[in-house]
């Protein structure tokens, strides 16, 4: 059983904002020392056999496709989509699998057509009648989704007409009490739910933070930035990915050229080790240059004068790693990346970028050989060359005595990464920008994002991700130390 969120779902549940998202979201506040919850109402009217309906006393088409409630087996089918839309819920439709998960508040139903099993919040139920795809809609059961999200349900036999309200007054629960608002927001925090890709997004304030911000711009960047209250010292790193010669995902100089500069930062990248136009210096720093980075800051090809060796603590495949020598030249970085797709780890992020990233072309070939060559790529699993990038990731962390932060911008999310000369066009729509000082918490929370995406754009990128077990990075990472795949997401637009 898939359990299906879309991000609106996410910063929902995490904020608990009714704004972000349209959601009634009950908002707990204190009037008098009593807890009581904000009312919202909206009635829904169906007909059978009729393909319009009305919401608060207006007409709609219920779907371009002319679909209308029919009765089955003596029970009332009716195109569900459409009825949780316009209370304020949500649908997602797995076509592999013909599920529909329901959302509407912190209730999850998920039913499966022509099958009388349900769950509710991972309970099983039994249906009366199996929910059916009609007309190109799932039609599901209204009475058993309608009690069980606590709404009312009134049937006219003589006009065929489903009547749904709902009301969130009818839940309000009013307790005398001595407590404070700050009290009852402490409480809150301790919400939390778990992802289909394996996250948890909790309320918890001690928990990891990763803020996002809709807002791809400059402004965007610099805001989402400046939530993680950074001072860099010294001399600063921007580890980013100037782009294979011919890709145009790359990050934009002008997106990221006012946070480079805020903090008079040099861009640093390391050799490739796969050929390419970036497998020698003067070539790397050409494509730089045409790329549009030398223009807005000093370019560093760490591995310009070969590498040097850190050690590694707590791995379970390699005790070193081999960075660029110009790694020492830096006291602070700031992990710039292009979130996206990778044909070889599933997805590239933050940890992507600080191990394959850093490494010079010998460390590269040493990762991904699972700690078994310098000179040759092969030697190890899938899962080697995985685990060898979160060790390796902690190795550049501990280097750094954690001062380093992590920032990612999810758009022209292809499913190949920067270093494709030809990438694959994006099927996902752009997503934002998200900043976090936990790699682990900020990788987690771009998959949770592209898993939470309507598997019509986001399919293929799940597929790349899961194709390449590109989830045991997260599940790796977490456990030799490199951070938390538990997180509080902060949306800042708010």
């Amino acid at each position: 059983m898939q359990n299906t969120f879309s991000f609106k779902r996410i910063i929902a549940f995490v904020a608990a904002v009714s704004a972000v998202c349209g959601l009634f979201m009950g908002y707990v506040s204190v009037n008098s020392g009593k807890e009581v919850m904000a009312a919202d109402e909206a009635v829904v009217r169906l007909q059978i056999d009729n393909t319009e309906m009305t919401v608060n006393g207006e007409s709609i088409p219920i779907d371009e496709n002319g679909t209308a409630p029919v009765i089955t087996d003596g029970r009332t089918l009716v195109p569900v989509r459409a009825i949780i839309e316009a209370v304020g819920g949500e649908v997602n439709w797995n076509s592999e699998s013909r599920e529909a998960t329901l959302i509407y508040n912190n209730d999850i139903i998920v039913l499966t057509a022509d099958s009388t099993t349900a769950y509710l919040n991972d309970n099983e139920e039994v249906l009366d009648v199996a929910p059916a795809v009609i007309n190109g809609r799932t039609m599901l059961p209204i009475r058993f989704i309608a009690e069980n999200f606590g709404f009312e349900v009134e049937w006219d036999s003589e006009d065929k007409v489903i009547t749904i309200t709902v009301n969130n007054e009818e839940n309000v629960e009013v307790t005398e009490n001595e407590e404070t608002e700050a009290d009852i927001e402490t409480e809150n925090t301790e919400e939390a739910v778990t992802t289909e890709a394996g996250g948890t997004i909790t309320t918890d304030e001690n928990a990891s933070v990763v803020y996002f911000t809709s807002d791809i711009s400059p402004d965007g960047l610099m805001a989402v930035y400046n939530q993680l209250g950074f001072e860099p010292e010294g001399n600063v790193a921007i580890k980013l990915s100037t782009g294979e010669a011919g890709n145009t995902h790359y990050l934009d100089p002008n997106l990221i050229k006012d946070l480079v500069q805020s903090v008079d930062g040099t861009i640093v990248e390391c050799n490739t080790a796969y050929g390419g136009s970036r497998a020698e210096t003067a070539m790397h720093r050409q494509v730089a240059e045409d790329h549009g980075f030398t223009a807005i800051a000093d370019v560093d090809i760490m591995d310009e004068e070969g590498s040097m060796e850190i050690p590694i603590e707590g791995g379970d495949n390699i005790s070193v790693d081999y960075v660029g020598s110009h790694l020492a030249n830096y006291d602070s970085m700031i992990t710039l990346s292009h979130f996206k797709g990778h044909a070889m780890g599933g997805f590239g992020g933050a940890i992507k970028n600080m191990s394959i990233g850093v490494a010079s072309s010998e460390g590269k070939m040493w990762i991904h050989s699972g700690g078994n060559s310098r000179t040759s790529w092969s030697g190890g699993t899938q899962d080697d060359f995985l685990e060898c990038m979160e060790e390796a990731t902690k190795c550049v962390v501990n280097y750094f005595d954690d001062k380093v932060v992590y920032v990612s911008v999810m758009n022209h999310l292809s499913v190949d990464c920067d270093c494709d000369g030809n990438p694959a066009d994006p099927e996902m729509n752009d997503v934002g920008i998200l900043a976090s000082t936990d790699p682990v918490a900020l990788d987690q929370a771009c998959v949770d994002i592209v898993y939470a995406t309507d598997r019509s754009e986001s399919g293929a990128l799940v597929e790349r991700i899961e194709s390449r077990n590109g989830l045991h990075t997260l599940e790796q990472a977490e456990k030799i130390g490199l951070g938390s795949r538990t997180y509080n997401l902060i949306d800042i637009d708010e």
